[in-house]
């Protein structure tokens, strides 16, 4: 199938008004939405078609809580490496949305999948994370497309996220992710509206 130059632009335009979304309404996503964010991680690419991901709908009150206190403890210990008005600066981002983020999935790779069969990863057994970070930039780019907010919470203690969770011993945590409708939409990134660090292109090498 060949697309056209407006395919190609409108791509564009949902690359560059994907964000990393911290400020949500409360209001649900109905689940026709959240269906077609499944469908359109399952069409991610992945080493050996794999497809190691593996995705939760945190939807426990309790389960929630205590994840939002994991992000508080592992805020408060990323917040020792700064000082002076470094800190300051720190400490007045918002630096995730589990307050109110509707729908919160947290995102799993397995470590050794049958599916594949190791093709493609017997070398770099790192493709297999690699195959669950594309999934969630679909996921992302999806969500965008359907004008829905997406953020990932990074500040997180994977391994005490898997015992929250109860996941098997081959699942390794990935990401955090938060959904819903954003409050506002921005083309420009939170920490270069913020002034903590402004996007910067990086030139292709040639050798």
């Amino acid at each position: 199938m060949d697309f056209t130059k407006e395919d190609a632009v409108t791509l564009e335009r949902i690359m560059r008004w994907r964000r990393d979304v911290r400020h949500f309404r409360e209001d649900a996503l109905d689940e026709a939405q959240i269906e077609r964010l499944q469908q359109a991680m399952d069409l991610a690419p992945s080493v050996g078609n794999a497809r190691p991901w593996r995705v939760i709908r945190v939807e426990d009150a309790g389960l929630r809580h205590a994840v939002h206190d994991n992000f508080l403890e592992s805020n408060a210990l990323a917040a020792q490496g700064y000082e002076g008005e470094r800190l300051s600066e720190y400490n007045r981002l918002k630096l995730a949305g589990l307050d109110k983020a509707p729908l919160q999935l947290a995102v799993f790779t397995v470590n050794d999948p049958a599916e594949g069969h190791g093709l493609g990863r017997s070398s770099m057994p790192a493709t297999l994370q690699a195959s669950t970070a594309m999934a969630i930039h679909t996921l992302w780019l999806a969500a965008r497309a359907d004008n829905l907010g997406l953020g990932m919470v990074s500040i997180l203690d994977p391994l005490a996220i898997e015992r929250l969770l109860e996941v098997p011993e081959d699942w390794a945590f990935s990401a955090y992710l938060c959904v819903g409708h954003p409050e506002f939409t921005d083309d420009t990134p939170l920490l270069h509206r913020a002034g903590w660090q402004e996007n910067h292109s990086h030139e292709w090498l040639r050798r």
